[in-house]
């Protein structure tokens, strides 16, 4: 602190003609290292194991007392030896106060005591807990930790009715025909679902995918489009499923046409007359793309291609469903609660995604027999996975490279195949081909609404897991 003294100096000198009057002023500066003088030291507070005290707004360190017990509220009767300062506490024995700024001096043991994520942010992907903006050496070995098996145990159940709930409730709504196809209600699920299975390709699988990849314990990979690469062998092995079945409908039709009329005696050479129209070159082309023809009506898909659609979507979901359990039950307790909430909003919306393009289904392509197989497959898929896991519970590491590149893989292979499903056979084939191309402006407006909510609650849930 700089102090500035006024010194008057009138020098009077009296002449038989004036007097003259000088005034000097002289300023003397404290140096700036000099501490400040106090009496006393109030507000006392321990930070870990040590003292820290108030002297107005400024906080000094206490240097004495090591123990809680001995920490006092206040000291008095401060004074100096030296260029040192100490107080007197309650026996009358002396404490040093450490005269230095708060700025330059970090408080003893806050570092140990800081509660975890305040300068990071961690969540768990399976078992491995992925922190952002912290500083600390990765750790790649198994992390122990004491697992709450009952509850665990407990909650799979939760989970299976949960998804049972979800995937369920379009099939035998519309089976006891309490919602038809056409309803208002089942377009708005119908698109909510869509809108789910979009989000969870990409703002999921494809992040937790390259998270893995990116672990640290894998190592730097030589090829950095690991991720996007595998995702695209996803997508690619789904449109060939798609494609092969779609030439194998075509070409059982085909036999079937060619046997019906070597039994009716009809030609079968290009001169068969009786042969449609749509059978030329443009039209198999707008069929097998679902447009519309001068000539004839749009091609919808036959009831194996739709069953086949199907199928694909419920593989790709069955494959991260299985490490979405196992991630859960891995996860430490300090997280668990929060993970099991956001999974089991993800496995109600994702069973009512995967629910509505079952009940689509025709009954030429699934009876409802066949349907609850597949909606019971989902339900189940993901209990699966969590008694795999606390199966595995003590020995399980997430860090391990195998491990890495196994849960990597899956996630990358399902965000291609639900990205396929999603945007091909559920977004194109609705509002490009389907009945919502030509739609009312309110169904519209209200399945475009659902669609951009599914999607953004996915993403939200995607924060967490």
């Amino acid at each position: 602190m700089v102090s500035r003294t006024f010194l008057k100096l009138i020098i009077s000198r009296h002449c038989a003609v004036d007097m003259l009057t000088v005034t000097v002023t002289a300023t003397i500066t404290q140096p700036a290292s000099a501490t400040p003088t106090i009496t006393a030291v109030s507000d006392c507070h321990p930070h870990g194991t040590t003292n820290w005290c108030m002297v107005g707004t400024e906080e000094y360190q206490i240097s004495g007392p090591t123990a809680t017990e001995e920490f006092q509220a206040q000291y008095t009767d401060c004074h100096k030896h030296g260029s040192d300062t100490y107080c007197v506490d309650d026996t009358g024995e002396d404490v040093e106060v450490i005269m230095e700024s708060t700025e330059e001096t970090t408080h003893s043991g806050e570092t140990a005591e800081e509660p975890a994520g305040s300068r990071e942010h961690c969540h768990f992907h399976a078992g491995v807990e992925h922190c952002v903006g912290g500083s600390e050496e990765v750790s790649c070995d198994a992390t122990p930790r004491d697992y709450n098996i009952p509850l665990r145990i407990g909650l799979l159940f939760v989970i299976l009715a949960t998804s049972a709930f979800g995937v369920f409730l379009p099939i035998l709504t519309t089976r006891f025909n309490i919602i038809s196809q056409t309803n208002m209600i089942f377009v708005v699920l119908k698109q909510f679902g869509t809108g789910i299975v979009l989000s969870t390709a990409f703002v999921h699988l494809f992040t937790h995918a390259d998270l893995m990849f990116g672990n640290e314990c894998l190592g730097e990979l030589q090829y950095e489009g690991t991720t996007a690469a595998v995702f695209l062998a996803g997508l690619f092995l789904s449109f060939l499923a798609d494609y092969l079945g779609a030439r194998f409908v075509q070409w059982r039709q085909k036999k079937h046409a060619a046997t019906d009329s070597e039994i009716r005696g009809t030609p079968t050479d290009g001169s068969d007359k009786a042969v449609s129209a749509s059978s030329t070159p443009e039209n198999e082309f707008n069929r097998s793309h679902s447009l519309p023809h001068a000539h004839g009506a749009i091609h919808n898909a036959t009831p194996m291609e739709e069953k086949i659609n199907v199928m694909n979507l419920e593989a790709g979901i069955i494959f991260h469903s299985i490490l979405i359990g196992i991630t859960l039950v891995v996860a430490g307790d300090s997280f668990f609660i929060t993970l099991f909430v956001v999974i089991l909003f993800h496995q109600m919306f994702e069973g009512i995604a995967l629910g509505t393009c079952i009940a689509e289904l025709p009954k030429a392509a699934a009876s409802t027999l066949q349907k609850c197989i597949m909606g019971g497959t989902f339900a189940l898929i993901t209990p699966i996975g969590m008694a795999i896991g606390i199966g595995v519970l003590n020995s399980f590491n997430g860090n391990d490279p195998s491990t890495i590149v196994a849960i990597g893989t899956l996630d990358a292979l399902s965000a291609g195949i639900l990205a396929w499903v999603g945007i091909v056979e559920m977004l194109a084939r609705d509002w490009m081909h389907g009945r919502l191309f030509n739609a009312s402006l309110i169904r519209s407006a209200a399945a475009m609404f659902a669609l951009v909510c599914g999607m953004v609650l996915m993403s939200v849930l995607g924060k967490w897991a």
